[in-house]
């Protein structure tokens, strides 16, 4: 009798850190981990890595319970990693009551990581009105028709609700929601992380000291 693989066995089997993965010289990386960090992007970028700028954005809300999903990178800007939200996201409430964040890219084909964490803060109204109006008029109407958290009825109360949205848009180019909201997280530590197939994998991590950054090998 054929017994069917366990998803222990089907995860134990699938392949990890396939392809040709870069060589790394930690000594020759830039001892400011924002410029290290551009550097690695734009590799990304050149590679074809899909959605370079997808990173997984993990909060806790006051009790601690911790949560995570992928949003897109807005900029780097002033020391700062930036995203969007909707000041009526979980996101938004978790950043509100412990201004704290982590953010953690994945790039597969490179078999690299970059992993920041620290303090949180929202960016100026004018900041966040400019990104807002640089967003498609798709991606614009949904956030107008979003009630973010709460139960939609049907398919087809949203489609209709963004369609809505979308015409409101389209005679208000200028409008920007007062829920919108830019938040830049600050790291105190800024990791890269090259992955190995021999897995001595190489990870180097800025620590802040004060205004400037300590940098270090880690071991995998």
């Amino acid at each position: 009798m054929v017994t069917e693989p366990t998803l222990r066995d089907r995860l134990r089997g699938l392949p990890a850190l396939t392809g040709d993965l870069p060589e790394v010289d930690p000594y020759t990386l830039p001892a400011d981990p924002v410029a290290a960090f551009e550097e690695w992007f734009a590799a990304a970028v050149d590679a074809g890595v899909p959605e370079p700028h997808a990173v997984t954005l993990a909060t806790a809300d006051a009790t601690g319970a911790p949560s995570a999903r992928v949003v897109l990178l807005v900029d780097v800007a002033d020391g700062a990693w930036v995203v969007a939200t909707d000041a009526r996201a979980a996101k938004a409430h978790d950043l509100a009551a412990n201004p704290r964040a982590a953010l953690t890219f994945y790039w597969q084909p490179l078999g690299r990581q970059v992993r920041l964490a620290g303090p949180a803060h929202l960016l100026d109204p004018a900041t966040t009105a400019e990104d807002f109006l640089r967003r498609s008029p798709s991606a614009r109407a949904a956030t107008l028709a979003s009630r973010p958290g709460e139960t939609v009825r049907s398919v087809a109360e949203m489609t209709a609700a963004v369609a809505g949205a979308r015409a409101r848009v389209d005679r208000e180019p200028g409008l920007v929601p007062p829920t919108w909201q830019l938040w830049g997280v600050r790291p105190e530590t800024v990791e890269l992380w090259q992955g190995d197939h021999d897995r001595a994998h190489l990870r180097v991590r800025w620590t802040r000291a004060d205004d400037r950054w300590d940098r270090h090998l880690l071991w995998p």
